[in-house]
């Protein structure tokens, strides 16, 4: 079984490489009541300045051998945000975002998106589900930018529970109809740590035939007694005809006291018998690992697991289970 690591839009390794530089509404309104072109320039060089650095990160993880990578949800500052409506952001930095498609295609990296956690499919709102949309399209607008196919996901989440998941679910699956083909074509769902269990999505995914990704911290957080052997085929089936191998997220709990959130850094313990059951499956898969630390903790993850039974070290982010 060959297992890829990759970390999240950040490096702590690479200096001065921000993805997710912004400029904030109030600045920009700010400047733009003074001169409005100076305001738009000014976001344009920031976006301008994200991109630069992601293609750095993209350089940085060919380099370290990382093929699995996770962009930054804030490359793009204020795209979305009513007052910048007019900015043709997509057109304005086609270059740069074909130099990214290209490089990643070359390489054949495995990029996604992971919108923020308010964007809610299932909201009983509807200007939230409008908003929502609008992300996912912005989001989806930026992959077809860089000319990169369905197989650049973006990971979300079902959303909140609102005092009835059965209804939540429903509602999910009924704003579904309201989703763009070409989101619903790049969308996964995760389970998360408090509402949607890995069952629930699992559920929610065979219906509407798209992955899930397994979060093994947001498992253990919120089950219902489900065994992981039993239910991780079914998971991983849902990879079957995209192309890719299974996805997973993996992250320590901070504390005890606090065991939600993520540790800087990933404690092997924590993954290493997530992967002894999924090496009976004998599937490739990727991890991506959400830790404060980012490739740092992904590269000391990957050097310590090589330290396990059976498993050795094939360049800095990949494993072989034998």
């Amino acid at each position: 079984m060959k297992i890829r690591f990759g970390y999240v839009a950040m490096s702590v390794e690479l200096k001065n490489a921000s993805p997710s530089k912004t400029i904030t509404v109030k600045s920009y309104s700010r400047l733009a009541d003074r001169d409005p072109g100076a305001a738009l320039d000014k976001v344009r060089r920031v976006a301008s300045e994200n991109l630069d650095n992601t293609m750095r990160l993209l350089r940085h993880n060919k380099a370290s051998g990382v093929e699995v990578y996770r962009f930054s949800s804030k490359i793009m500052p204020l795209a979305t945000h009513p007052l910048l409506s007019e900015w043709d952001y997509i057109n304005d930095l086609s270059e740069k975002f074909l130099l990214i498609g290209n490089f990643v295609k070359k390489n054949n990296f495995r990029v996604t998106f992971h919108p923020d956690h308010y964007t809610l499919i299932n909201s009983p709102r509807e200007e939230v589900l409008r908003s929502s949309l609008i992300d996912l399209e912005h989001h989806c607008r930026i992959l077809e930018a860089m000319g990169l196919s369905s197989r650049a996901k973006l990971v979300t989440h079902v959303g909140g529970g609102y005092g009835d998941k059965t209804g939540s679910m429903e509602r999910f699956l009924i704003n579904w109809r309201l989703v763009p083909s070409n989101i619903t074509g790049r969308l996964s769902l995760e389970n998360d740590d408090k509402t949607f269990t890995a069952v629930e999505v699992l559920s929610i995914c065979k219906i509407l035939s798209i992955p899930m990704v397994f979060d093994i911290h947001h498992f253990n957080c919120n089950n219902e007694g489900e065994k992981i052997e039993i239910i991780l085929p079914l998971i991983f089936t849902t990879w079957e005809g995209s192309g890719l191998p299974p996805k997973v997220h993996i992250s320590s709990p901070r504390s005890k006291e606090d065991f939600r959130s993520h540790h800087d850094f990933v404690n092997a313990d924590d993954l290493y018998p997530f992967l002894k059951q999924a090496r009976e499956l004998n599937r490739d898969i990727d991890v991506m690992v959400e830790a404060k630390k980012k490739d740092l903790a992904m590269f000391k993850l990957v050097k310590e697991l090589a330290g396990y039974p059976m498993i050795t070290q094939k360049g800095n982010s990949t494993l072989l289970f034998n």
